[in-house]
């Protein structure tokens, strides 16, 4: 995992991600997954979402976060 500045933490970052509009209002985010590994880690990215309620998928270099509980219905 890399060293963040004093201002970063892993916590304070994952903080900052659930607390944005996008996610407060149910919306999607999405954050490419190298930042999420290299910045936190992928498994407390995922448990965090989890802890939430919110289902994270990930697609070629991102993980998308469905910032709601759902169901997630592939079209095609």
């Amino acid at each position: 995992m890399a060293i963040l500045p004093a201002h970063i933490t892993p916590d304070r970052w994952l903080a900052q991600i659930f607390a944005s509009q996008e996610a407060m209002g149910g919306d999607v985010v999405k954050r490419k997954i190298r930042d999420v590994e290299r910045l936190v880690g992928r498994d407390a990215f995922v448990s965090a979402a989890a802890r939430r309620g919110f289902q994270v998928v990930e697609n070629d270099r991102h993980f998308v976060i469905f910032c709601n509980g759902q169901p997630i219905r592939r079209v095609r």
